[in-house]
């Protein structure tokens, strides 16, 4: 049996949304900037991914720039915070400790600039506390960004809360929603989230095409110069087919995420309560606070890749987080930022669950799983001192 559990990573694209992505490659292929009939037609597929995408965020068309991916979105939104914080002498960020690379490497690079981060602890249950938010927040803070869902463990931070609370002290927010969009109901509005990055090959769209949520009357500096596309922000001929794929893979996701989220997380806690029976194994993160489809766990004495492999000899596609970093020898940040030490976090396994898994494939994970746990501790010292209570 061949089994996909690695939806985190990314997912298939839906037949529907590959049936409305193909006229743009072979009949409707015109650059939307040209002023001819075919060029015209492909503008108007463009308007209306535009609106049809913010009504799904609760937003306004003029609200939603079309990216490359999550990415991207991430790198744009730190860049206008940044510089409309330095007209007011606002240089300070907060976030977190587990934030994707996409955000972390940019506030590297912010610090650099001159900018000063603080990175919150998200303690043991991968979650951050919003009274530690608001103490960290100061008089030259330009931004607090903050990820919807952890890309790794799966856990849901209290956005709603933390953007009421940015809202009240003035301060821009913005939440990487790569990983949570299409899998919860997500209202920018009702949210009190400023900036919003998202990208489609999350929720069964395309890969290659993203959107940036930017709450109107911020001023958005331009990001790629080189022509008037995205109302002059963001340069470049618009990827037509996978901006229309995006949008009908979120329409897709939104209207059938009630129904697919019970179904998902039976499935996810079905094998949490397999995977449990193991002896010296843990689930990461919160039990309540998570995606639907998200399990992540940690296996003492054994290496992550060696697990990873077997797996994948017994057909299962997993990882051990994230896929943007999978040729690291390192630990997870995530799961170091949670406390675990380094010996553990190497033994971890993320199994990510989406709308096409049945059930079927989670018994065949529950009963391939645990033999091979045992065959990689029977060949690790580590193991056999655990074992003894070393």
């Amino acid at each position: 049996m061949k089994v996909y559990a690695d939806n985190a990573a990314t997912t298939a694209v839906s037949p529907a949304v590959l049936q409305a992505m193909l006229p743009f490659f072979t009949e409707q292929y015109g650059n939307p900037s040209s002023v001819h009939g075919v060029g015209q037609e492909a503008a108007k597929a463009l308007d209306a991914a535009r609106a049809q995408l913010a009504a799904l965020l609760h937003a306004e068309p003029k609200e939603i720039y079309f990216t490359s991916g999550g990415t991207e979105a991430d790198n744009w939104a730190v860049r206008i915070a940044l510089e409309n914080g330095a007209r007011k002498n606002k240089r300070h960020i907060v976030s977190t400790a587990f934030e994707h690379h996409a955000v972390l490497h940019a506030l590297k690079k912010a610090e650099k600039d001159g900018a000063e981060v603080t990175l919150l602890d998200v303690h043991a249950d991968g979650l951050v506390r919003l009274e530690e938010v608001a103490a960290a927040i100061r008089d030259d803070t330009a931004l607090v960004t903050i990820m919807y869902a952890n890309n790794e463990i799966g856990t849901l931070q209290p956005i709603p809360e933390i953007g009421r609370l940015c809202r009240e002290k003035g301060v821009l927010f913005h939440t990487d929603a790569v990983q949570a969009m299409g899998h919860v109901p997500i209202d920018v509005a009702a949210q009190n989230i400023d900036m919003l990055s998202l990208t489609a090959h999350k929720f069964h769209g395309p890969k290659g095409v993203g959107a940036l949520y930017c709450r109107a009357k911020i001023p958005i500096p331009i990001f790629i110069e080189g022509g008037a596309q995205e109302r002059g922000k963001r340069g470049g001929t618009e990827n037509v087919p996978g901006i229309v794929g995006m949008t009908a893979a979120l329409a897709e996701a939104c209207r059938n995420m009630d129904e697919d989220d019970r179904r998902v997380a039976g499935l996810r806690d079905k094998l949490i309560e397999a995977v449990a029976a193991i002896p010296h194994s843990r689930l990461n993160g919160d039990r309540e606070r998570r995606l639907p489809g998200i399990a992540n766990f940690v296996f003492e004495g054994i290496e992550g890749e060696g697990l990873l492999l077997l797996l994948d000899m017994a057909g299962i596609c997993a990882s051990s987080g994230s896929a943007c970093t999978s040729g690291s020898l390192d630990p997870s940040h995530v799961l170091l930022a949670i406390g675990l030490p380094h010996e553990v976090a190497h033994g971890s396994l993320r199994l990510s669950l989406g709308a096409f898994n049945t059930e079927e494939e989670i018994d065949y994970i529950i009963k391939t799983l645990p033999p091979i746990v045992e065959r990689l501790r029977s060949m690790s010292p580590v193991w056999e001192r655990i074992r003894k209570g070393a």
